[in-house]
């Protein structure tokens, strides 16, 4: 739901005039200042609480006053995952696969973009010596012993 509110709020945005612009950047610093007043006052146990709520989380984000830092969302987003990168933007991760590793990979990067979303590039790869997928010959190819 809230992905869906951001892109009408994005939309509404491409058709504005510069007027109404100018109006939502002067509510969002209003509300910015707002909330870094509510985070100074909740304190770090609190905050952290009011950080892990998706929508709160977003809003931090936002205003640039998430307690965790880019690093640690990664780390949280993915426990057992080694990070290889954080930085310029990048994320770099390694998995390791269980069953499809294309599967593993997707929901690594999508845990990714949701902890991170200022992250431009997300890069997942697969540990080393995983198999990340089912060989395609021994689906199609029997056997000489079975075939006779």
């Amino acid at each position: 739901m809230t992905s869906e509110r951001v892109a009408r709020i994005e939309a509404l945005l491409e058709a504005a005039d510069p007027a109404a612009i100018e109006l939502v950047g002067e509510l969002l610093g209003l509300y910015g200042e707002g909330l870094a007043r509510v985070m100074d006052l909740a304190g770090e146990s609190l905050g952290a609480e009011l950080a892990a709520d998706e929508l709160v989380s977003h809003l931090l984000l936002l205003h640039d006053l998430h307690p965790l830092d880019l690093r640690a969302r990664v780390e949280a987003a993915l426990p057992g995952a080694e990070i290889l990168a954080v930085e310029d933007g990048l994320v770099r991760v390694r998995v390791r696969a269980s069953g499809c590793g294309s599967s593993a990979v997707s929901a690594a990067e999508q845990a990714v973009r949701a902890a991170a979303p200022e992250a431009d590039r997300v890069e997942v790869e697969v540990g080393p010596g995983e198999r990340p997928m089912i060989p395609v010959e021994s689906l199609t190819v029997r056997r000489a012993a079975e075939v006779r």
